[in-house]
């Protein structure tokens, strides 16, 4: 292990080398070398870094080890997700924690952290969103248990610390069938937004899956819509790619309006071939539009998101199983179907008068037996 200061000509002249060896995951001994540090401080503290990564020392310093918690972690997982875990880890976990040792983190530094983030406020004296904050504990939770799982690390210092915030909103908004027509109003003008909420609302599939539809997914003929795609935007920039879940890829049958009217939405778009996005629009897009027209039509305002809420929730009062909302849904399990088991209270109401409809029957019955 050395550092040398460059001596011969060139672009290199005056800067200092690291050259080092360490043994790598197949127990091979492996020469490093870099070039182009200007100092030898700078040399000296790379080369220490990086033999405490290679070595999975846990005493490398906690912003070292997020970089490899990332670099195991990228193949794993799609790349939206990815990017939206890099974004909240750098954001709210890596300055806290960026000096410190992984094996020197504490408890008491985790209960100071999460003091730190449960009493932040915007200009608006608004804190996070409880879901927010348990998406942050999540991470790392998640960062801490790869150090223990993978590098040696004895426990996790997150172990003896309550959770922050809650794994779900306590309410979750959607449109009733009578909301969803009132506010389809304020479209019917505008026909690739008209369009684009009706296949929200009468099929339930995501944003995403939405904006990647093309013509070859409609098998009009047979009432039939496929999901085997999503358009993602990732660092500025679309990407088709595969749907969020292996049950996301799936076959929907469309109610005989929507066939009828995605027929007529078809024909009208020019020169449209099988790749062409049939929606060749944005979710801010939507998101606009469909903030307009809450506006205009005075319907609650909800997110594009909650439209497959208003779906779920709409097959729900339908009389739907969990399985069967699931399986037209996507959801990888029906524990997700069930989160929803809460929408459209009423249903116990319905369930208390068929209930004594039955009743008021089987009376009658017994009522006719006796006259009898």
């Amino acid at each position: 292990m050395a550092v040398f200061k460059e001596t011969g000509g060139g672009y290199g002249k005056g800067y200092w080398r690291v050259a080092c060896y360490y043994t790598d995951w197949q127990g091979k001994r492996v020469k490093h070398e870099k070039r182009g540090f200007k100092t030898r401080h700078e040399a000296l503290e790379y080369e220490r870094t990086y033999l405490l990564k290679a070595d999975r020392d846990i005493n490398m310093s906690f912003d070292s080890f997020v970089d490899i918690y990332l670099k195991n972690l990228e193949p794993q997982i799609r790349r939206s997700t990815f990017l939206a875990k890099t974004f909240l880890i750098n954001k709210h976990i890596r300055p806290y924690f960026k000096t410190k040792t992984v094996s020197g983190i504490t408890p008491t530094d985790i209960l100071q952290w999460q003091n730190e983030l449960l009493m932040k406020r915007d200009e608006n004296g608004k804190g996070y969103a409880p879901t927010t904050l348990r998406s942050i504990q999540n991470q790392m939770n998640a960062i801490f248990n790869h150090a223990v799982n993978y590098y040696g690390l004895p426990v996790s210092p997150c172990r003896r610390n309550m959770k922050m915030g809650k794994a779900k909103n306590s309410e979750m908004l959607f449109w009733t069938l009578d909301e969803y027509l009132q506010f389809r109003e304020a479209l019917k003008k505008k026909p690739i937004s008209y369009y684009a909420f009706e296949v929200l609302y009468w099929t339930g599939i995501r944003c995403g899956e939405l904006l990647a539809l093309t013509r070859k997914d409609f098998d009009l003929e047979n009432k039939t819509l496929r999901i085997d795609k999503s358009l993602q935007v990732l660092e500025g920039e679309v990407h088709i790619t595969p749907p969020k879940t292996e049950k996301s890829n799936r076959t929907i049958t469309l109610p005989d309006f929507l066939v009828k009217e995605m027929e007529d939405y078809i024909e009208s778009l020019y020169k449209l071939d099988d790749k062409t996005r049939i929606f060749p629009i944005s979710k801010s897009y939507l998101a606009w539009e469909m903030t307009k027209g809450c506006e205009k039509t005075g319907v609650k305002k909800i997110r594009i998101h909650d439209l497959r809420h208003s779906h779920c929730a709409l097959l729900i009062k339908m009389g739907y199983s969990t399985v069967q909302i699931g399986e037209r849904l996507g959801h990888e399990s029906t524990v997700i179907t069930d989160r929803y088991a809460h929408l459209y209270p009423s249903v116990q109401k319905d369930m208390a008068s068929e209930i004594n409809k039955l009743l008021e029957v089987n009376d009658t019955d017994k009522g006719d037996n006796g006259n009898g």
